[in-house]
């Protein structure tokens, strides 16, 4: 990346989408050159079952979207699109990011509620100095609530709760009217499910607590606009505190404005959130009172940000950003570990993955993002084994997909369960349902990432290390690998790659051919 490049987020919510344009310096830092925000309500127009995007919604999205790819592309940046509750819990999420694709050319990336969380505190960081405490983020969006204890950069604990302004809305308000009844049962909702994650969080404890988002900042400005005379567009969130008194003053007048209309003439609340602010201010304000909390310092960041931050390290690895550490490592590591994975196979397997991967580079042509999938997942491919032997690649299938594995989006996690699934046995083919629903763009590159794990794996048949090193040689007609051994003769590596090659000659259109010589321990080593 170059000095002063750009980069765009696009935060696909519940509620609203939001773009924020920058322009990145060589420090590791960046400053928001352009921001838009459009309320979509993806929430509010899906099916009566809460589980389909409807086709008004699609359209309102596809519209905004393209206005946003519109304002990007002005500034040249990359783009990285995220998106959370509504359309990671849809039924036809997959339709709805196949259409976006289609008609905007924007790929969009499904997250799962702890990588929300996540990312969430990495853009808080960034905004109000407390890298060094340990914090409690808060963040209130259209669909879920997460609530994250994390210090100098490392997350303690993490949660994403099915708490939302929109999502209550419609439960408890659907026609934005508020009654007695709906308020007693929504405040009893929000004290069932957050129960236990309080008691969790006051087990772990914390030293300050940051609100950041959509309602959380509403009440911030509603909070400050009865306390100055200044417009409200010109009042100043970031790193403002209100009391737990201010916020009960706040939410009782707005739960008094019973109507619609009385609502949007509210001072400091923007008109577009007025039909769901209740709701909101519920949620929070159970929280508050619920932790106790004296109270709570606003971050003018949160996800968007920490995507912008999280892809800047995606994309200069070696270089160090605040609050950043190596988390997809870690989170592979721990599942792993976890699984009681035969360490000093995975890493050798992984190793040799990674020299086929780095010597074919000008037959797969994919990007330093695949490798890391292909790293992951030559480390997790035996982690099936901890269920059983029998079948253990679609355990490991199983496993890899239904982890909380950080760092990564959704898709990302389930093209790292593929390739380890289809480190064995059979092919990749349409037949297979999960297989099948992937677009043609990841298709090919699960074909070409397990092709290359199969080959590795084979090479390590005896879990003896015997192949240290592999000399890739590429022909027209002909794939020819040399491999370096020590010790004994790979013989029974050799049977198993004969019997496990035909899918990279597929993929890559060459008869693989092989060589051997045998080396030295130390040389082996240094391989």
């Amino acid at each position: 990346m170059q000095t002063n490049s750009h980069l765009a987020a696009i935060d696909v919510g519940t509620n609203s989408f939001h773009l924020i344009v920058v322009r990145t310096n060589d420090n590791g830092s960046f400053e928001i050159v352009d921001r838009e925000k459009e309320v979509i309500r993806l929430g509010l127009g899906s099916s009566p079952d809460k589980k389909h995007i409807q086709p008004d919604a699609l359209e309102r999205a596809i519209a905004t979207l393209k206005r946003f790819k519109t304002i990007a592309s002005s500034y040249d940046a990359q783009i990285r699109a995220v998106a959370t509750s509504a359309v990671r819990e849809s039924l036809n999420r997959d339709e709805f990011i196949q259409k976006v694709y289609d008609e905007t050319g924007i790929e969009i990336q499904v997250i799962s509620g702890i990588e929300e969380a996540r990312l969430i505190y990495l853009g808080v960081l960034q905004a109000v100095p407390v890298f060094n405490q340990k914090v409690l983020c808060i963040d209130i969006g259209g669909g879920s609530t997460e609530m994250i204890i994390g210090q100098q950069g490392r997350m303690l604990f993490a949660k994403s709760l099915k708490l939302g302004a929109v999502r209550l809305s419609q439960m408890f308000f659907p026609d934005y009217e508020i009654t007695k009844p709906g308020i007693d049962k929504c405040i009893s909702w929000v004290a069932g499910e957050i129960y236990s994650t309080v008691k969790e969080i006051k087990k772990i404890g914390f030293e300050t607590a940051v609100g950041a988002s959509g309602t959380i900042m509403a009440a911030a400005l509603m909070i400050q606009a009865k306390k100055t005379s200044e417009m409200p567009e010109n009042i100043m969130l970031n790193n403002y505190s209100f009391r737990q008194n201010d916020l009960q003053k706040v939410t009782d007048l707005v739960l008094k404005k019973t109507s619609l209309k009385e609502r949007k003439k509210i001072r400091g609340l923007d008109e577009k959130r007025a039909d769901i602010i209740p709701a909101g201010l519920i949620i929070l304000n159970t929280i508050v009172k619920a932790l106790e909390l004296k109270e709570m310092t606003v971050s003018g960041y949160a996800l968007r940000e920490g995507t912008i931050l999280d892809f800047m390290h995606k994309m200069r690895p070696h270089e160090s950003h605040a609050g950043i550490e190596d988390i997809r490592f870690q989170s592979i590591q721990k599942l792993a570990e976890m699984c009681n994975y035969d360490k000093v196979h995975s890493q050798h397997v992984c190793t040799l993955a990674l020299q086929l991967y780095d010597q074919t580079e000008a037959l797969h042509g994919l990007n330093p993002e695949n490798r890391e999938y292909l790293e992951a997942a030559a480390t997790l491919h035996d982690v099936g084994y901890h269920i059983s032997h029998s079948q253990h690649h679609k355990h490991s299938y199983y496993i890899i997909r239904n982890a909380e594995i950080l760092g990564f989006s959704e898709n990302e996690i389930e093209i790292i369960a593929q390739t380890a699934r289809y480190h064995r046995k059979s092919f990749p083919k349409p037949a297979h349902a999960d297989f099948s629903k992937m677009s043609e763009k990841h298709k090919t590159v699960i074909r070409k990432l397990s092709s290359i794990l199969r080959v590795a794996d084979s090479l390590d048949r005896t879990h003896s290390a015997l192949i240290g090193k592999i000399e890739v040689d590429i022909e027209p007609q002909r794939l020819h690998l040399k491999l370096f051994y020590n010790g004994e003769y790979p013989e029974i590596e050799l049977w198993n790659l004969e019997r496990r090659k035909s899918l990279i000659e597929e993929v890559f259109g060459r008869t693989l051919t092989v060589s051997t010589e045998k080396i030295g321990l130390q040389e082996a080593a240094n391989g």
